[in-house]
């Protein structure tokens, strides 16, 4: 059906009710909840899913059910919201290499409240203001080429949820069972957080191989919406890493080569400093785990050149679209409607207002205070870099998701690309040195908060578009959810960040980076920029990884995912194996008994709504714990709950470690028998 002869679920004609307050606020609460949970999610596992959907979902029923609202309403909730979880992503992403560049570059000061908060409400401005004039090329003039799934997927919610359709129960249910679960394992600790097996150093066949997995409800949850063919290649990586690599370097490397490693590296303050990654005794010169250090030393950078290459890899593989796609959108800026009366369904926020919302934007980036750089002139610079990559890697993000969605959109590439960009500008002007680090991060942060939210921006006017909502209003919405959800997650960010006294006490003063909030994107941009500009890089192990990306796109495998895995924990990739081969069971049961889904109803099943459930559930508790944690009375507290120490005396070390995978497997076993479960019927309409 062409555009022209499209007709949307609520007609142009009709007046309902559509910007109110109560959709504002709902919406804006929806987008505080998923950004927290998506900051926490990416910080651990360097990993994201769509969160319109089980939004979506939760709006048909909260506000049909109790606040009355019309399907335009649900559309404008689901939009507020989809924005904190987009612009979390592009925060977590690159944000945190702050922490990560020279010492001497200031990174580290500008790792506050006030700077992430103002790049994360930029961000976001920037992504929504650059999808207004692409609404009509890409959205309308396209849609019977670009599908937009997700945004298909939550116009059919919207639509059945009108006509009576029913599908929040099981994503409700998904919420409560991972809340429940996530306070029996971080509150009670009656289920193990990270049950592993370990090798000793001395073993002769296997040193230091490492066998691990955080058996938590987000990560099973992530696997099942993911599938099989990703979450399999993805613990492919880890398990190079961990139980190749790391038992090699082992062998061959010697303890106070490794500390040295680890001391250059800032992760150990010297050979006679106790603790740091692997828990290192300066009086006998051992670690007591030294996988976990080898990790750290070496294995880590060698993840990070496989991701820069796998990043890059993906960008390059999109060229001819990215090319035809900033073609097309810019020759439809010149293409002027029809004068007369514009229906509702088209009035969009005048271009005027992006012209002069991006000016202001780079006027406020030279003013303001807490943004890097030692002048207005050149703070002004990176705002003209900000906006002209803006415009390019906006376009190019909202066609991508266009054809293959918001999970899979490349955002790392493009920030890669951006980096580079942006370090080769900086050397050719003679800016070089660590000192413009936080500068090119700055560039690179924002371009990827932009894409991330123009990509959520595009799947969020799709479904407007589909169910007949007024443009303006959606992205007056966006612009509204963009700054709330910001103010909480600069927020989370800094809570999560904030250091245990364990972590004090080791001279560790910054939660992010260690391996339970790992931040592997934002490492790897300030690997990038380090390399780059400040020379102190050990290109041997990033051109490791490089090669193993080169060698795997040889063997006809897409890099990224395989990459990603090396350079995380094989605890995280591990239960996030397990979750997609639940769904791989789960589809090829319906294989077997003959059933065949669309995308949609696959989006839709019953399966993927409880893992998404597991998702937000296990997130947001994950995000509550820690706040709590921050206050040592309140932590105190929660020791003396611990049923850790009673349990592991009454079953020993490795019963209690068993008697967490039991839980775990129960919670897999739920999971699948729900995915059996008959779809959720879909209303065509």
């Amino acid at each position: 059906m062409s555009a022209s002869k499209f007709k949307p679920f609520v007609p142009p004609e009709v007046q309902m009710k559509e910007l109110t307050i109560k959709s504002i606020l709902l919406g804006a609460l929806m987008g505080v909840i998923f950004g927290a949970a998506t900051v926490y999610l990416a910080l651990k596992a360097g990993l994201t899913v769509s969160a319109s959907i089980p939004i979506a979902v939760i709006a048909i029923t909260l506000g049909r059910k109790f606040f009355k609202t019309t399907i335009l309403e649900n559309n404008i909730i689901q939009t507020t919201g989809s924005a904190g979880e987009s612009i979390a992503a592009g925060v977590v992403f690159t944000l945190p290499g702050f922490l990560f560049l020279s010492a001497g570059s200031g990174g580290e000061d500008y790792f506050t409240y006030i700077t992430i908060l103002t790049l994360a409400i930029f961000g976001g401005l920037l992504g929504t203001l650059m999808m207004i004039p692409l609404r009509r090329s890409l959205i309308v003039k396209e849609h019977d080429t670009l599908p937009y799934p997700e945004g298909t997927a939550c116009a059919s919610v919207l639509k059945a949820g009108e006509k009576g359709g029913d599908f929040a129960k099981t994503a409700f249910l998904g919420l409560g069972f991972a809340f429940l679960y996530a306070m029996f394992q971080k509150i009670f600790h009656i289920i193990v957080e990270t049950p592993q097996y370990l090798t000793r150093n001395v073993n002769k066949f296997w040193p230091s191989a490492k066998i691990s997995a955080d058996i938590t409800p987000e990560y099973m949850g992530v696997g099942y919406i993911i599938g099989p063919r990703i979450a399999g290649v993805l613990v492919a990586g880890g398990v190079l890493a961990w139980l190749c690599l790391i038992p090699l370097l082992a062998t061959v490397v010697p303890a106070d080569m490794i500390a040295a490693k680890l001391i250059k590296l800032k992760m150990l303050a010297s050979m006679d400093t106790p603790g740091g990654p692997g828990g290192w005794n300066p009086a006998t010169h051992t670690f007591s785990d030294y996988s976990s250090a080898i990790y750290q030393a070496f294995v880590k950078q060698i993840g990070a050149g496989a991701v820069a290459a796998g990043g890059f890899i993906t960008l390059l593989r999109t060229i001819p679209v990215i090319i035809s796609s900033f073609r097309e959108s810019i020759g439809s800026l010149k293409d002027k409607e029809g004068k007369g009366e514009v229906p509702r369904t088209e009035k969009d926020i005048s271009f005027k207002f992006v012209i002069i919302g991006s000016l202001v934007l780079v006027l406020l980036m030279g003013l303001l205070p807490q943004l890097p750089g030692d002048s207005v002139w050149q703070k002004l610079l990176i705002g003209l870099l900000v906006v002209v990559f803006g415009a390019f890697f906006v376009t190019v993000s909202s066609r991508i998701v266009g054809l293959i969605g918001s999970s899979n959109n490349p955002i790392s590439g493009m920030t890669i690309a951006t980096i580079m960009g942006t370090c080769l500008i900086f050397i050719a002007i003679g800016w070089t040195g660590k000192t413009y680090q936080p500068l090119a991060l700055v560039v690179g942060g924002m371009i990827c908060i932009a894409a991330a939210n123009a990509g959520a921006t595009s799947q969020d006017l799709k479904s407007g578009y589909l169910v007949g909502s007024t443009p303006r209003n959606q992205q007056i919405a966006l612009f509204i959810g963009a700054i709330v959800s910001s103010l909480v997650i600069g927020w989370t960010v800094h809570i999560l960040d904030t250091p245990t006294k364990a972590m004090l006490d080791q001279g560790i003063h910054h939660a992010i980076g260690t391996e339970k909030l790992s931040a592997p994107q934002g490492t790897l941009m300030a690997t990038l920029i380090n390399g780059i500009l400040g020379g102190d890089l050990d290109w041997q192990f990033i051109l490791a990884g490089v090669f193993i990306a080169v060698t795997l796109e040889l063997c006809g495998v897409k890099s990224l995912s395989f990459a990603v895995g090396a350079y995380l924990p094989l605890a995280t990739t591990l239960p996030i194996f397990i979750g997609g081969a639940i769904r791989g069971l789960v589809e090829w049961k319906q294989k077997r008994s003959g059933i065949t889904l669309t995308p949609e109803e696959e989006e839709l099943g019953k399966g993927n709504l409880f893992a998404t459930g597991l998702v937000a559930g296990g997130a947001v508790a994950g995000v509550i714990v820690a706040v709590l944690s921050v206050n040592e009375d309140v932590a105190a507290g929660l020791a003396r709950v611990s049923a850790s120490t009673g349990l592991t005396n009454a079953l020993g070390a490795g019963g209690y470690q068993l008697l967490g995978v039991a839980f775990f497997a129960a919670m897999g076993f739920i999971l699948y028998r729900i995915g059996r479960q008959k779809q959720s019927a879909i209303d065509k309409i």
